[in-house]
C-alpha cells in the first residue's frame, strides 16, 4: 500500500491532483476539496495516501494532515460509507467539528453531510461514540459532549445548551462556544446563555 506521496502538483482537477514525483511517475489523488484548494500548480508536496483497491480499479486518497487521514480511515469502518462518501464528509466538515457531532449525537448536523441519511448518521454515532469520546487535548469538549448526552456536566450548562437548541443552533454550533466562555460552569444560565449568544453574533 501506498502510504504517502512527495512531489510536485503537476496538474488539478475538481477531485483530484496529479502528483509527480522526482522520478518521473504520476500519481493521481483524490482529495478533499477544501484542502487540495490550498495547493498550486509546480508547489512540493508530501501527501498522505490511502490506497483503495477494488475489483476494476486501484484509487490514492490523499490528506495534507495526519488528523484528516485518520478520520478518513475511520469513517470507513462504518457500514454504509466508502471511499467516496467519506472524502465528500471531509470536504464538508472539520474533523474536529465532526467529532464534536459525534460526541453530542447530533443527527442534524450529520445528516447535513453530503452522503448522509438518518440511518448512516446513526450508525456513525453507535459505531463511532466508543472511538472517539473525547478528543485529544480537548478536556472542556468531553465535559460539554458529556453533558449533553446527559452522562456528566451542571444542570446549568444543560439548560443553556437546551435554550441555545430551542433558538435554532445545532449542538456542534454550541459546543467549540461554550468552550470560549470562561468559567462556563460558574454561570447563570441566563448569562451563559447571554455570552454565547453574543460570541454567534460576532462571527
Amino acid at each position: 500500500m501506498i502510504g504517502s506521496v512527495r512531489g510536485t502538483v503537476a496538474y488539478q482537477a475538481a477531485e483530484y491532483c496529479l502528483i509527480e514525483t522526482e522520478g518521473g511517475t504520476g500519481y493521481r489523488v483524490f482529495m478533499p476539496v477544501p484542502q487540495m484548494r490550498t495547493l498550486s500548480l509546480g508547489q512540493e508536496v508530501r501527501i498522505l495516501t490511502y490506497t483503495a483497491v477494488r475489483e476494476d480499479a486501484i484509487h490514492l486518497y490523499g490528506f495534507l494532515t495526519q488528523q484528516h487521514y485518520d478520520l478518513f480511515t475511520l469513517l470507513l469502518g462504518v457500514s454504509g460509507i466508502g471511499p467516496k462518501v467519506a472524502i465528500g464528509i471531509l470536504g464538508a466538515v472539520r474533523p474536529e467539528d465532526f467529532y464534536l457531532a459525534v460526541q453530542s449525537r447530533d443527527l442534524k448536523m450529520l445528516t447535513n453531510l453530503p452522503g448522509i441519511g438518518k440511518k448512516t448518521a446513526e450508525h456513525m454515532v453507535l459505531e463511532l461514540k466508543d472511538k472517539i469520546c473525547t478528543l485529544k487535548g480537548e478536556e472542556n469538549d468531553r465535559d460539554f459532549a458529556a453533558a449533553v448526552s446527559g452522562q456528566s456536566g451542571t444542570e446549568t450548562v444543560n439548560e443553556a445548551m437546551a435554550a441555545l437548541v430551542a433558538l435554532g443552533y445545532s449542538n456542534s454550533e454550541i459546543l467549540p462556544v461554550l468552550r470560549k466562555i470562561p468559567d462556563y460552569g460558574t454561570l447563570k444560565r441566563e448569562e451563559l446563555i447571554r455570552k454565547a449568544l453574543q460570541i454567534f453574533a460576532k462571527r
